[in-house]
């Protein structure tokens, strides 16, 4: 899989863990883009395994806002 080798053990947990998260809360990926105030393709390039986005602090900040959580729900315990 492509994602393995662009981004680290950490950034593919977090891009998980917000995906479970939105998922559960019944929103989009639109969804979530539209409500942070980006493109609409933001989040799905985000999960995209052929891609190397990821989100930055600021994201998880209002990602977090926008879920309703903290943003330590998308760290794991343990450092990876």
């Amino acid at each position: 899989m492509a994602l393995c080798n662009m981004l680290s053990e950490i950034d593919k947990y977090i891009i998980q863990r917000v995906r479970e998260i939105r998922e559960s809360q019944g929103l989009t990926q639109m969804d979530l883009s539209l409500r942070l105030g980006k493109g609409v393709g933001f989040i799905g390039d985000i999960e995209a395994p052929s891609k190397k986005a990821k989100y930055n602090v600021k994201h998880l900040n209002d990602i977090a806002k926008i879920f309703g959580c903290s943003p330590k729900d998308f760290w794991p315990d343990k450092a990876l």
